[in-house]
Order: C-alpha cells, then structure tokens, then sequence
C-alpha cells in the first residue's frame, strides 16, 4: 500500500508541475504598465531589395496604354487576378542571382541593396525618356515569413507591409501556445550568404529595440516547445490526469479501510 501511496504522490507532483508557471507567460515583464512610456524608435532599417526577390512594377504615364507594357508582370499566373490563394501568384519581376531585373525599354537594371523607394526614383529619370509624367511605384510582393512551433497555427504568412515585426508575425500564427518557451524564440536569418540563429526573448520590452525585430524577406520564426509540451495537448487531458490520480487514491483508502 504505501508503495502505491508513492506512485500515486509521485504521479500527481509531475503533473502538477507540468502545469508551469504563470510568472513565465507574460510578455514585457519590464514594462511599467501603470503609466505611459515613450521611447524612440532608432532599430528600423528599409527593407532592402535581394536575389530572389519578386519585384511587382506599376508604370503609367499620358499614355497608358504605351506603359502598360511594363504591367503585365502584375497579372496572375492563371490570368484571374480575383483568386488571390498562394498558389496563384503575381507574376512580377524576378531578381536574378546577379541582383539584377530585366525591363521593356529601361534593359537590365541593378537593383539589390536598393529600397523600393530608391528604386522608384532610379527609374522614374528613366522613364522620362519614353513618357510625359510618368509614375512608378514598386513593392516586394513575395515577402514572406515561416512562422512554426508551439504556435497555435504554424505557416509560411505573406505580407504586403515592407515594415513588418515580430509579433505581428506571431499574431498571424495565432500566438504563442500557454506552453511556449517566450524566452527561447529563434529568429532564423541568411545574411550575405551566411545562416545567422538569433535569440529572441518575448518577456522583455527590449525586443522592440532589437536590431531583428523589424523582419526581411524569407525570415523564419521558431519558437521552441516547453519541456511539458507532450504532456499538455490540452486541459482537459490534465484534469483528467488529476481526476484519475484522485480516484485512485480514493479506492485505495477505501480498500484498506474495509479490507
């Protein structure tokens, strides 16, 4: 009897503890809540534009139907612009490994380490040489990040904002699970040809100063699973565990009792 009173205690300590602890899911546990703060943002670079990019280039002028000529690109693959699923894509302008897009009249033009914005005024001049009042605008339609885990919905998520964050990243992976490591996420990032693993801390307001918080294409986010994770699918698993453990020791007493 007292062997099984051990096993029983024992089972319900590792439950019980398997439950963790509240004071670890909190974000910006630093942060002074009760009051106001302010601070300058000094972490945000441009996105810049890189091989592999896919670069979407609208051109209109006097004459549109002369610079629709370098508007095809933002049709779809299937020519129905009204499904917009990923496996639909915008065409667009395909920075080669050379860094470089292929234009009607403009030719090749270098293009990596440029913003968007940069790139609009590098072609505008050009333009002026085929049109009256032309305008540009460009934008990186194929902008996306891996989001896996212990997140609610793991995905690779695309994303039309250039100016795009960590955590609004996680929010489109629906949060971080209860059982989530927020001190332990993983930024995945390839920089000039090298894999950086960068660490990521979710409980201190600090990440909004971190260099990575502003995220770039391809980027992926891991965030790592609590050492309970294959003991908490849900809460319904563990009440059932603790109902179990009770009921055990209920039948237990009460055999020794009338034994």
């Amino acid at each position: 009897m007292n062997k099984s009173y051990i096993f029983i205690f024992s089972l319900l300590i590792v439950v019980v503890s398997s439950c963790g602890s509240y004071k670890d899911i909190p974000y910006y546990q630093d942060l002074k809540s009760s009051k106001p703060v302010e601070e300058p943002v000094t972490n945000y670079s441009p996105l810049t534009i890189q091989p592999g990019d896919i670069l979407g280039i609208n051109v209109n002028s006097r004459n549109p139907e002369s610079s629709a000529i370098f508007n095809y690109n933002l049709n779809r693959i299937n020519g129905n612009n009204f499904d917009n699923s990923s496996d639909n894509p915008v065409t667009g302008y395909l920075v080669n490994d050379k860094g470089e897009i292929d234009l009607p009249l403009l030719g090749v033009l270098k293009v990596t380490g440029l913003t968007t914005t940069q790139l609009t005024e590098k072609m505008r001049p050009l333009l002026l040489n085929f049109y009256k009042d032309p305008t540009v605008s460009v934008r990186i339609i194929n902008f996306k990040v891996a989001v896996y885990g212990d997140v609610q919905k793991p995905d690779v998520y695309t994303f039309q904002n250039e100016r795009t964050t960590i955590t609004q990243a996680l929010t489109m992976a629906g949060d971080l699970n209860v059982t989530a490591k927020r001190k332990n996420i993983i930024l995945i990032r390839e920089i000039n040809g090298v894999r950086k693993y960068l660490p990521i801390d979710l409980t201190s307001k600090k990440i909004f100063e971190s260099p990575y918080y502003y995220l770039k294409n391809n980027d992926e986010i891991y965030v790592t699973p609590g050492r309970t994770k294959y003991a908490q699918v849900d809460i319904g698993y563990r009440n059932a565990t603790l109902i179990l453990s009770a009921l055990s020791i209920i039948a237990i007493t009460f055999s020794t009792l009338y034994r």
